[in-house]
């Protein structure tokens, strides 16, 4: 309750986005000896050199794919250890997650089973590509930075969606927003 409420005071309107951060235990979802700090609004370790999201972080992007709408259909890039693609199972009909570390995919999946999310895909493949086959998507996430928006992901977008990622700009990161439309992306 009491990350909930620090995400409120730090601009999170979505009463979906914050219903879901509630729903969620972000507990489950890092290493046993990390758990005391599981509702901390940081980022912590989750091994392979990795990180969950911070909980700010993971409630801006949801609330950036979402933004009023409800998309059916999510595809998301950099499952790590599956906290935002639970996060997005509470919000939307199906999520589609792709990692490119085989051993964080095996627990992730641990986790959507033993929590009994069971409208989360997974696929073990570099997420750049996405997922061509599911494709068109009503929004696409991607948790890490990049320098550049990959184009497979563009084409995965269906009209209407939103593609949210942090864009790498020098030493900063921005996170930006694309929209689909008839005429292209904005």
């Amino acid at each position: 309750d009491r990350l909930v409420k620090r995400l409120r005071d730090n601009g999170i309107r979505d009463e979906r986005v914050l219903n879901a951060i509630a729903t969620i235990p972000r507990h489950e979802f890092v290493d046993e000896a990390l758990s005391s700090r599981a509702y901390e609004d940081t980022a912590l370790p989750i091994g392979l050199g990795q990180t969950i999201s911070q909980p700010w972080v993971v409630a801006k992007m949801t609330e950036a794919v979402l933004d009023g709408g409800s998309p059916a259909k999510v595809l998301e890039v950099g499952t790590g250890s599956g906290y935002q693609a639970a996060i997005l199972s509470v919000l939307v009909e199906k999520v589609f997650t792709v990692e490119r570390k085989e051993g964080l995919l095996k627990l992730a999946r641990r986790r959507f089973h033993k929590l009994k999310l069971n409208n989360i895909f997974t696929r073990h493949a570099d997420g750049h590509v996405g997922w061509a086959s599911q494709a068109p998507f009503d929004g696409i996430m991607v948790t890490a930075a990049g320098r550049v928006i990959p184009e497979d992901l563009l084409e995965q977008l269906g009209v209407g969606g939103r593609l949210v990622m942090p864009l790498e700009k020098g030493p900063e990161q921005r996170l930006l927003l694309i929209r689909r439309t008839e005429q292209g992306v904005e």
